[in-house]
C-alpha cells in the first residue's frame, strides 16, 4: 500500500504528516520562514527521512494552508478548514464542534459525522484573537511560550484586559508589569481575554457536543482550561493537536488515491 502526504504551510510553521491506510507513520514541522518554496522542499525531505521512505513510495500529496500554492509537488490543494474538519473527525469521530487556534487566526467549525463542515467562523485579522497574542505577551514578560499556560492557572486575581487590540494589549501588559502586578495574574488575564473571544465565536456558530480543540494553541494547557471554563464543557485534545490540519490533508490525498485507482 502506498503512503500519502499532507502538507500544511502556515505563516509561522509548516507541518507535514505521512499516513499509510489509517495509520500515521510520521509527522514533522519546521519554521516557514520568508521563503515558502524552500520550506516546503525541506519539509518533504525531512518528513520522508523521518518516515524512512522515498519519494517513489508516495502515492499522493495534498497541500493546505496559507502557502499551499507553493507546494509544487502536491497533486491537489484543499482548504484548511476542510482539512482541519477531516483531521479532527479522524482523531475524534464524535466531535461536532471544533476550535482551531493558530498563530494568526482562530476558527470555529461545526461538522457532521463524516467530517464535513456545516458552519464556521474565522476570527478577524487582529492577533488578539489568535495564538500570536500569547506570543506577544510572553515576550513582554520574558517567559518561554511553553510555560505561560501553566503559570496562568496559578493566578488568584486575573487582570482584566480592556482592549481588543493586540498592539494595545501589549502596552497594557507593560503597564501592568510597571504597576507590580504578578506575571501569573497578567497571564491569566490574557488567557481569559482570548478564551472570551473564542467563546463568543463558538456562541455565534452554535454549540453542538462533543467539542474538540486543535492547532498550536491547543498545546497551551492554560488556554485549553480557560476556554473550557468559558464554555462550561469538556474539550477533547488530540495527541498532536498542531498536526490535525496536515493529517486531514493526508486523508484527502488517500481518498483521492482510492478514487483514481477505482476509475
Amino acid at each position: 500500500m502506498g503512503y500519502y502526504l499532507g502538507i500544511d504551510i502556515g505563516s509561522g510553521t509548516s507541518k507535514g504528516v505521512v499516513i499509510q491506510n489509517s495509520d500515521v507513520i510520521a509527522s514533522h514541522s519546521l519554521r516557514s520562514g520568508v521563503n515558502y518554496k524552500l520550506a516546503v522542499q525541506k519539509l518533504r525531505q525531512e518528513l520522508l527521512e523521518k518516515a524512512k521512505i522515498s519519494i517513489d513510495d508516495v502515492a499522493g500529496t495534498v497541500a493546505t494552508g496559507q502557502g499551499a500554492c507553493m507546494v509544487e509537488y502536491a497533486d491537489r490543494q484543499v482548504a484548511d478548514i476542510r482539512c482541519c474538519a477531516r483531521g479532527m473527525n479522524s482523531a475524534f469521530p464524535e466531535v461536532r464542534t471544533i476550535i482551531d487556534v493558530e498563530g494568526q487566526s482562530t476558527q470555529v467549525l461545526r461538522i457532521n459525522g463524516q467530517g464535513q463542515v456545516i458552519n464556521f467562523i474565522i476570527s478577524e485579522r487582529c492577533a488578539s484573537g489568535a495564538g500570536r497574542f500569547l506570543d506577544i505577551i510572553a515576550n513582554v514578560l520574558q517567559i518561554p511560550l511553553g510555560e505561560i499556560g501553566a503559570l496562568s492557572l496559578k493566578s488568584n486575581n486575573p487582570v482584566i484586559f480592556t482592549t481588543a487590540c493586540a498592539v494595545f494589549g501589549e502596552s497594557e501588559a507593560v503597564s501592568r508589569v510597571a504597576e507590580g502586578i504578578s506575571k501569573e495574574d497578567i497571564l491569566a488575564g490574557v488567557h481569559k481575554a482570548l478564551a472570551e473571544k473564542i467563546g463568543s465565536m463558538v456562541d455565534r456558530v452554535g454549540m453542538e457536543p462533543k467539542y474538540g480543540i486543535c492547532g498550536g494553541g491547543a498545546l497551551n494547557v492554560g488556554l485549553v482550561e480557560w476556554v473550557r471554563r468559558r464554555l462550561g464543557v469538556e474539550l477533547l485534545v488530540p495527541s498532536e493537536p498542531d498536526f490535525i490540519t496536515a493529517l486531514g490533508a493526508a486523508i484527502f490525498a488517500r481518498e483521492q488515491g482510492k478514487t483514481n485507482s477505482s476509475s
